[in-house]
């Protein structure tokens, strides 16, 4: 069903929304994302997948209260959609449907 498809970093980024809740905004996700996986994230990679994931209906956007510290600017919020939500519990189905399709005696091969 290429419909729900989402690459790994797509996935990370949906899962990241939906772990910050009402607290997913770019930094904030980039930083939850960083300190999870320990990898550096680009701030261009993030936005370019949060506005690819916008696009394709799985995130929506609103923006916060303008602050002092971000020069009147307000912060964008990122949730995720019931569209979206299908696609990530599409995804996660998909892998636990291959994990567990995997013979013990290849995991046990593998795992040494």
């Amino acid at each position: 069903m290429k419909q729900y498809q989402l690459g790994e970093f797509e996935e990370v980024v949906m899962l990241t929304v939906g772990v910050l809740y009402d607290k997913a905004y770019g930094v904030a996700i980039k930083k939850e994302i960083e300190s999870r996986l320990r990898r550096s994230v680009s701030v261009g990679a993030l936005q370019s997948a949060l506005a690819r994931l916008e696009q394709k209906g799985y995130l929506k956007s609103y923006e916060g209260e303008a602050s002092e510290e971000r020069a009147g600017r307000p912060k964008k919020f990122f949730q995720i959609t019931a569209y979206g939500r299908k696609a990530i519990e599409f995804t996660r189905k998909t892998r636990e449907e291959l994990w567990s399709d995997i013979p013990k005696v290849a995991l046990k091969l593998i795992m040494g």
